[in-house]
């Protein structure tokens, strides 16, 4: 179970940083559309951790618990790499 959570937080985290950082070059630099599909994910992460307290569901090999970390750690990795870069983007120059 620890594998496939593990293999699942991976995976989820590297389309979430390609499609974030693909929507934070393409948006202007004062909006903040690059943020919502982390924010999502992270809600969903909850919605699956408060649903594995109800029910012992498997999917693809991990229970939703499982998938509520794998979500929640997806969310946070790709939430800090995103704020990184949009902050290096929207630097200015001062001397």
């Amino acid at each position: 179970m620890a594998q496939s959570t593990l293999t699942v937080g991976i995976i989820l985290t590297v389309a979430l940083l390609i499609v974030s950082l693909i929507i934070l070059k393409a948006t202007p630099k004062d909006k903040f559309a690059g943020y919502i599909l982390p924010i999502i994910v992270g809600l969903a992460g909850l919605a699956f951790l408060f649903t594995a307290t109800v029910t012992n569901t498997e999917f693809l090999g991990a229970p939703l618990g499982g998938w509520g970390i794998a979500s929640l750690f997806s969310a946070a990795i790709t939430f800090i790499i995103t704020s990184i870069a949009d902050s290096f983007a929207n630097e200015t120059q001062t001397q």
